[in-house]
C-alpha cells in the first residue's frame, strides 16, 4: 500500500523549497525556459503564498507538489469569473507522478470553492500537457475554448472548468 497524499496549506520554511520544485517541474517538463521572466514568477513561492491558498502535497514526510488555488480577489486569478476560484502553478516532482498526488491537490482545491459556494473552478493549461488535460477530464473538468488565451504573443493556453 502506498504512502496516503495529505495535501496543507505551505509553511514560510516552504516556500523556497515549493519555488525550487515548481521551476523544476517547469523547466524539466520543457514547458518554460530558466531564462523566462515566468521563470521567476514560478520560482516566487512567498508571492503566491500571500496572493493565493499555497498548498502542497506531502507523501511520506516529504514535499511532493505543490498548487496555488485562487479564490475570487485574488491577484493570481487570471480567467476565473465572478462567484469562480482557480487553480495555477500545480506542480508535481516526477518521481511522485501516477500516485495520486497531482488529483488531491486538484480535489483539494475544487473543495475549497464547493466549501465558499463557488459556482466553478477554472484552470489554464499548455496545449502540450496530456497527463494534465487527461487527469482534469477524469475529474469532470470540461474545456471551454472560448476562455482560451496568450498570456505572452505565441503562448496559447488552452481552459477547463469544473461546474458545480
Amino acid at each position: 500500500m502506498s504512502d496516503p497524499v495529505i495535501v496543507r496549506p505551505a509553511r514560510p520554511d516552504e516556500y523556497a523549497l515549493v519555488g525550487d520544485l515548481t521551476v523544476e517541474v517547469y523547466v524539466d517538463g520543457g514547458l518554460t525556459s530558466p531564462a523566462s521572466p515566468y521563470a521567476g514568477t514560478l520560482r516566487d513561492a512567498a508571492d503566491r503564498a500571500a496572493g493565493s491558498e499555497l498548498l502542497v502535497a506531502e507523501v511520506a514526510g516529504e514535499v511532493a507538489g505543490a498548487v496555488a488555488y485562487c479564490p475570487p480577489g485574488s491577484p493570481y486569478a487570471e480567467v476565473a469569473g465572478p462567484g469562480e476560484a482557480e487553480f495555477r502553478m500545480l506542480a508535481v516532482r516526477e518521481k511522485a507522478r501516477g500516485k495520486g498526488v497531482g488529483q488531491a491537490m486538484v480535489r483539494a482545491c475544487t473543495d475549497r470553492a464547493r466549501a465558499a459556494g463557488l459556482s466553478a473552478v477554472r484552470l489554464s493549461t499548455q496545449p502540450d500537457m496530456d497527463g494534465a488535460h487527461r487527469l482534469y477530464e477524469r475529474m469532470g473538468f470540461v474545456r471551454t475554448p472560448d476562455r482560451d488565451w496568450e498570456p505572452v504573443p505565441g503562448l496559447k493556453l488552452f481552459t477547463y472548468a469544473l461546474t458545480f
